[in-house]
């Protein structure tokens, strides 16, 4: 069972595809309704897990404060905005819609910009900062921006939102917190490093395939009878990423070294799609909840694939490491 959840966590490629397609076909052939019942807890599972590792005393640690701030400006005053242009532009009869690539758009980090980065040799220590910063803004500042972009446009429920904020992300938040302490209490920080922290992303990464497979098979009725429908979904998502990929990637080029860079460009690019998810499907619920929750599986694919493709290419815009060079 253990290898068969690896094989999906390092597959994401392909299984997120699969999933969806399972749930368009389920979807059709038999009442989805009674999938709703399992939103709520696949969600818990989808993030909680990915909470276990986030140090929040990481905060305070190193002297990068100036990569660190220009991370956050792009994630917080340019990318927000360039997603709700881009949904004015192709969305602006489908309002959830809309809402679901600004929600793409808001929660930055993934635990994936981590890796990322460490895969492309770049600052690690500055990417693991950026994530912590950016899950907690982003958890804080997602209803505000919502409430500005699209209040005149959606009834936004502000204390709803505050309200499964805290119960799908903080509290997840804080029970990580206290499970990786009670951990390493017990089985010691080597052993946690080299034997728990590894699994849990592949738990987390069950509840997104479950949230997918819910989300299409849900939507599938519409799918079907529109199935261009998604593809016209791909092209903003393509030029959302494709714009905050460039863009990272001059400002990085620009201002920092290499290492540094790398991080810049993961810890902008990768979103935090598994809580955009959550706020999709626990805030908004039902068919609107399913419709926010399409694009921003769509979006899975654009962003897995998008950061694979940098890695083969970051030598040749940032030049290679020192490590490759043979100097560290």
């Amino acid at each position: 069972m253990w290898k068969i959840i690896s094989i999906l966590k390092e597959n994401l490629i392909w299984s997120i595809p699969a999933f969806m397609a399972a749930g368009v076909i389920v979807g059709g052939l038999t009442n989805p309704d009674p999938l709703q019942a399992l939103v709520a807890p696949l969600t818990f599972l989808m993030v909680y897990p990915m909470m276990i590792d986030l140090k929040v005393q990481d905060i305070f640690s190193g002297e990068d404060l100036k990569v660190q701030f220009v991370t956050q400006f792009i994630n917080f005053v340019i990318v927000p905005f360039f997603a709700y242009g881009l949904g004015y532009l192709f969305f602006s009869d489908r309002p959830f819609v809309w809402l679901g690539l600004l929600l793409a758009a808001l929660l930055p980090t993934s635990g994936m910009s981590i890796s990322w980065t460490g895969f492309a040799r770049g600052n690690v220590s500055a990417a693991v900062k950026m994530k912590v910063v950016g899950t907690i803004l982003g958890s804080l500042a997602a209803p505000l921006y919502i409430q500005l972009l699209m209040g005149t446009t959606i009834d936004v429920q502000m204390a709803a939102i505050f309200r499964q904020i805290s119960i799908f992300v903080f509290l997840p938040m804080v029970l990580g917190i206290v499970t990786r302490i009670i951990l390493v209490q017990q089985v010691g920080l080597d052993k946690y490093n080299a034997s728990l922290k590894p699994k849990f992303p592949a738990f987390s990464t069950l509840g997104v395939l479950g949230i997918v497979f819910v989300t299409m098979a849900l939507k599938a009725e519409d799918i079907i009878a529109d199935p261009v429908l998604l593809l016209s979904f791909l092209v903003p998502l393509a030029i959302l990423y494709l714009g905050n990929f460039l863009l990272s990637t001059v400002v990085g080029k620009v201002m920092f070294d290499r290492g540094d860079a790398i991080a810049l460009v993961y810890s902008t690019v990768m979103r935090n799609l598994s809580i955009a998810l959550a706020m999709a499907l626990t805030v908004f619920g039902g068919d609107e909840g399913a419709e926010i929750a399409i694009i921003i599986a769509l979006a899975y694919i654009i962003q897995v694939q998008s950061a694979a493709w940098y890695v083969k290419f970051t030598d040749r815009i940032f030049g290679p490491s020192l490590a490759v060079l043979g100097k560290e």
